[in-house]
């Protein structure tokens, strides 16, 4: 198995991108491609300790910064780290792309170089969120801000698949994120949506609030790639402060005894379901090859466990099921 990794793209890289491939290798049986300047990638690999056979250097002269417009900056950066890791998947010369850089980019380029897996019209981006009841997928959270009612019914769709082949639920029910419960309610973009997903062949529940995402009334939350994602970045700032002030008022003035350390490692535990670190990356669903989006901010521990999530996901064999739809 061979995944590429963007060692330019994000706010912290090359170092800790490289430090992340790195440390990844110490558990699963994965080749790594470090696409990027190879002078500045060799001398970041002299810090580490590490088996040379199983880390490879693709030299790439370009960038695509986190500002440019995507689509101007594919055309003209025909050596950027984004087109060519794409160009590697395309080919078949590694098995997955993951990359902290530019996401426009890396969404228009997976779908000008690789292209939609057949019937698929619209990738999304998916993440999975914990609830009381278990795990569930929430998509699109970026991808597409603005979309069709039509494209909801093929998240929904690939929701679906994701769910049942890599959270191991056989029956998944989908829900549309929207203001109220009843048919009639939100705009007439949910509205039409609404009538799609009941109409077709998907487990939909219907309508769910915010709210509810967190109860875990439904397995799949579909939505548009803009309200998914201002879902996921204020449930990941609601996290962080209720974490800061749980730890700095509660947990930190507790006294030092062998419960109180069970106390403070299961909040741990609980903090680590909803923190993007732990997460890693978040898969393109409906490019027809494995590519991962991760966060701007990853450093070295998100992006071992993108790696790591990217190697699960190619084990599951998810792609040859998006493709029977």
């Amino acid at each position: 198995m061979k995944i590429a990794v963007d060692a330019m793209g994000g706010d912290y890289a090359p170092k800790e991108i490289i430090k992340g491939a790195v440390s990844s290798l110490n558990k699963d049986n994965f080749h790594i491609v470090l696409l990027g300047q190879k002078k500045q990638i060799q001398d970041e690999l002299k810090e580490y300790d590490f088996d040379k056979s199983k880390i490879s250097i693709v030299n790439c002269e370009e960038n695509i910064d986190s500002g440019e417009f995507p689509l101007t900056a594919i055309k003209n950066k025909k050596n950027s780290t984004i087109v060519i890791g794409m160009n590697l998947v395309k080919n078949k010369e590694v098995d997955a792309f993951i990359s902290a850089g530019n996401s426009g980019a890396m969404m228009a380029a997976a779908l000008l170089i690789i292209g939609c897996v057949p019937k698929l019209r619209r990738p999304a981006i998916a993440t999975v969120l914990p609830s009381l009841k278990g795990k569930v997928v929430i998509l699109d959270v970026g991808a597409n801000v603005d979309c069709k009612p039509k494209h909801l019914l093929q998240f929904a769709q690939i929701g679906s698949r994701y769910a049942k082949y890599i959270l191991k639920n056989d029956n998944p029910s989908v829900g549309l994120l929207n203001i109220g419960e009843e048919e009639n309610k939100g705009n007439v973009f949910s509205q039409e949506a609404y009538k799609i997903l009941k109409e077709k062949h998907v487990n939909f529940y219907g309508n769910i609030e915010g709210k509810d995402v967190f109860k875990g009334k439904v397995d799949v939350v579909v939505c548009d790639g803009f309200t998914g994602n201002i879902l996921i970045k204020l449930s990941e700032g609601i996290a962080k402060m209720l974490f800061m002030e749980i730890n700095s008022k509660i947990i930190d003035e507790l006294p030092r005894t062998e419960e109180m350390n069970k106390l403070r490692k299961d909040f741990l535990e609980i903090i680590k379901k909803i923190d993007y670190k732990e997460i890693g990356g978040l898969p393109l669903l409906g490019i027809n090859g494995p590519c991962f989006i991760c966060h701007g901010r990853s450093k070295a521990k998100a992006m071992k466990n993108a790696i790591h999530n990217a190697a699960s996901f190619i084990n599951s064999n998810i792609m040859e099921h998006l493709k029977e739809m």
